[in-house]
């Protein structure tokens, strides 16, 4: 009996053992999900961080659950200017900051910031994703691009009132990357801080100016802090941005995933471009409700500041050159390509009445 006992329980273990082989994909087990953390400098409450929680959102849904990113906004993951090689060394899977903040590991990419004349934040962005479509910078070898884009007109937000360019000489300025280029170049002396330090920058003295896209005004909560924004559309520039992955983590995902990546990354260009018009308005509603004013230059003074600022587009060619990339090619491709988009629609011809019966 203790025999035949002993034969039954090692027939049923093996029955048991057999059926639960045998399962394509046994009860209660699940496909493994991939885990990706996304490390972005934007603070949470900001509408471009919002816009990112949107991107993961549908990153998710699409893949079905595939993958799962965890996100860590306001640089509590990695601070602004180490978001990129962050991602290069695999602190963070996927990666959201400006270029500028490491000057020089970008030259090609620096045209973008240059005071081209920006006035709106649809043409920068639309320019930065072209350029990079066209030119492909080995500087950006090291990541899988997702996508890019640049914002509004930046322009100067002050403590002081601004009527001509000389109001500014010896000003301390707020400036990072190239743009420390342009408050030099308008006889101004920058201070480098990154978009998080600024307000108590501006609110101590430490800065009496800064220059950002009206959006900083309410976004970075700048209008508590300055009195004055000054429309220097002429000498605008912009500050390219990045959302970028680990070459590794990228490589390492399905063909399906990729997929869901970059077809959900492709709408993105066109609603981040929107969206900074659309922040740079309440940054100027935000401001005014304080009390605190909008100073437009006249057409004459602002042909002045540009003019101003052309030696740092000049120094950009000759830096590149040096550098051995065609800087005057780029240079010309991001006029051109502004020139392009900024031409009127033509007006549609009135249709032909219906000929008479």
């Amino acid at each position: 009996m203790k025999k035949l006992f002993l034969v039954k329980v090692f027939l049923f273990i093996f029955f048991v053992s057999f059926c639960f082989v045998s399962l394509p994909n046994p009860v209660g087990a699940q496909e493994k999900v991939i885990t990706l953390n996304f490390s972005n400098f934007f603070p949470a409450p900001h509408k471009n961080s919002k816009l990112i929680e949107a991107w993961i959102k549908e990153i998710e849904q699409k893949t079905n659950g595939k993958v799962k990113i965890s996100y860590f906004p306001g640089g509590t993951l990695t601070p602004a200017p180490q978001i990129y090689d962050g991602v290069v060394k695999g602190i963070s899977d996927i990666g959201y900051s400006c270029f500028s903040y490491t000057r020089g590991k970008f030259p090609m990419l620096e045209v973008i910031d240059l005071p081209l004349g920006y006035k709106n934040g649809v043409i920068p962005t639309q320019l930065v994703n072209a350029f990079y479509k066209k030119f492909k910078p080995k500087e950006l070898d090291d990541v899988k691009v997702l996508f890019l884009h640049a914002h509004g007109p930046g322009i100067l937000h002050t403590k002081f009132p601004v009527a001509v360019l000389e109001d500014i000489k010896g000003r301390k300025i707020r400036a990072t990357g190239l743009a420390s280029k342009i408050v030099t170049a308008l006889g101004g002396v920058p201070v480098g801080t990154a978009m998080g330090e600024t307000y108590d920058a501006l609110r101590t003295g430490v800065c009496e100016a800064a220059m950002a896209p009206a959006e900083a005004l309410q976004g970075w909560k700048w209008g508590e802090v300055v009195s004055y924004t000054v429309q220097d559309f002429s000498a605008a520039y912009s500050t390219a941005m990045f959302i970028v992955m680990n070459k590794a983590k990228w490589n390492a995902l399905p063909s399906d995933v990729k997929k869901v990546f970059e077809e959900v990354s492709a709408a993105y260009p066109e609603k981040q471009g929107k969206l900074w018009d659309e922040i740079d308005k309440e940054g100027y509603d935000f401001l005014q409700k304080r009390g605190h004013k909008i100073i437009p230059l006249s057409k004459e003074e602002d042909a002045r500041w540009a003019k101003a600022v052309r030696p740092v587009l000049d120094d950009y060619v000759k830096y590149a050159k040096e550098k051995g990339l065609p800087g005057d090619e780029a240079l010309k491709f991001c006029l051109d390509f502004i020139k392009q988009a900024e031409k009127p629609l033509p007006a549609k011809a009135p249709a032909k009445a219906a000929p008479k019966k």
